[in-house]
């Protein structure tokens, strides 16, 4: 009997030629990630009673979530986690201005196929768009991942999600991934290894399947994955850091659900407050009043991203009342939107420029909402009190949906500007 894409890969890291589903294997990771949240770690860590981390150079660390500091708690903080990697010679460390974590690290180079890669942060799920199998995990074992370089893991039932067709503009993956969670549920792939397939997985940019992967978490997933192909080795090109192997899944791999999805019929999607899996489509919304629109995240805050919304914002205005964010994922990004003159069109549309990181997506600085406020995203959550006030509420669409409701001061189908 053949084994999914999860079974193989747990089964290689732990020396094993095979693995059972809820097996569980002692791993060492590839890479492990962390971002302002090491502070807390370290002081973990710092309990244990080891002095030095085991393997520093397993580890990437970025400054991303509340950058630059926006009050004292934040800037101590990062001075900690300055302090701690000088200490510990950490050497994968990226401070301030680089960009989220979830795009640093593909950039970088670290995201590769064939690797593990485990994070404390949830969206460390991203990387499976470059065939790894990339997990998030709690502070307290990342403090363990720092002493001992090793880990327990539960091997995970897979589900197969086929996509068939092809996804006709402006509708994207970010309306594809939403269908499927709200076909799904918030928690229908629990601790599931979700594999993504089918003609348009195939046909989608390393963006676009990054998206994907992103979101896989939103169902309840462990992880997600898109099978490495000519697009991943061409992005890994003068970025890899090492060598790698990419691993599939077998021809007659077993998979607790197969599940199918016709991409050339969907529609513009969006996720409705305050949960990921309340999806409709945007016609049934459309009208609805915002007061701002954010562009970015590790979501959706790619070049690809930024060009579609600057493409329907050229020789337009943003809605009076409305505040239009615009928040690239990271530094590479960013020159390159300049450079291409997409920055220049978002801003004279009225967009607001932010410096990469997370920005207003936790709801810690840089945007956050006031109550009765209401705010259509590109992010990956809408929880009740996610960008600020409990008393707000969140949209979750598309890089072209957000900005077609930033044009007219609603929510709005993009296939009106198409």
């Amino acid at each position: 009997m053949g084994m999914t894409f999860a079974q193989k890969i747990l089964a290689a890291k732990a020396g094993l030629d095979s693995i059972d589903v809820g097996q569980i294997v002692e791993i060492e990771p590839d890479v492990s990630l962390s971002h302002d949240n090491t502070a807390a770690i370290a002081k973990t860590f710092a309990k244990i009673g080891v002095s030095n981390v085991k393997d520093p150079d397993m580890f990437v660390i970025v400054l991303d979530h509340t950058v630059p500091a926006s009050e004292e708690k934040y800037a101590q903080n990062h001075k900690e986690i300055r302090e701690f990697v000088q200490m510990q010679g950490i050497r994968r460390f990226y401070d301030v201005g680089v960009g989220i974590c979830h795009q640093v690290l593909p950039e970088k180079g670290f995201a590769l196929p064939g690797t593990l890669i485990l994070g404390s942060d949830s969206h460390t799920t991203t990387y499976g768009a470059f065939g790894a199998f990339a997990a998030g995990v709690g502070r307290s074992e990342m403090a363990v991942l720092y002493a001992t370089s090793r880990i327990w893991l539960k091997t995970p039932a897979s589900f197969k999600i086929i996509v068939r067709g092809k996804l006709s503009d402006p509708v994207s993956a970010k309306d594809l991934i939403l269908n499927i969670i709200g076909s799904i549920g918030a928690d229908g792939a629990l601790y599931k290894s979700v594999e993504y397939t089918g003609e348009a997985i195939d046909d989608m940019s390393i963006g676009s399947r990054m998206v994907l992967c992103n979101m896989a978490i939103e169902m309840g997933a462990k992880n997600g994955y898109c099978a490495p192909d000519k697009k991943t080795f061409e992005f890994l090109v003068n970025r890899a850091e090492g060598e790698y192997t990419s691993v599939y899944p077998d021809d007659d791999a077993v998979y607790e659900r197969v599940l199918e999805f016709d991409a050339s019929a969907l529609s513009p999607q969006i996720a409705r407050p305050h949960t990921v899996d309340n999806v409709c489509s945007v016609k049934a919304v459309a009208g609805t009043p915002i007061h701002q629109a954010l562009l970015g995240t590790c979501t959706n805050g790619r070049l690809e991203d930024l060009r579609i919304a600057a493409k329907i914002l050229k020789g337009r205005t943003v809605a009076n009342g409305v505040r239009l964010l615009v928040l690239p994922a990271s530094q590479e990004i960013l020159l390159e939107a300049l450079k291409e003159g997409v920055i220049d069109t978002l801003v004279r549309a009225g967009g607001l420029l932010l410096n990469p990181g997370c920005g207003p997506c936790l709801g810690a600085h840089q945007g956050v909402l006031a109550p009765g406020e209401a705010c259509i995203s590109t992010a990956n959550r809408n929880f009740k009190g996610r960008m600020g006030s409990r008393d707000a509420e969140t949209y979750l669409g598309s890089p072209a949906t957000v900005a077609a409701s930033a044009i007219t001061g609603v929510i709005t189908d993009p296939r009106e500007f198409f």
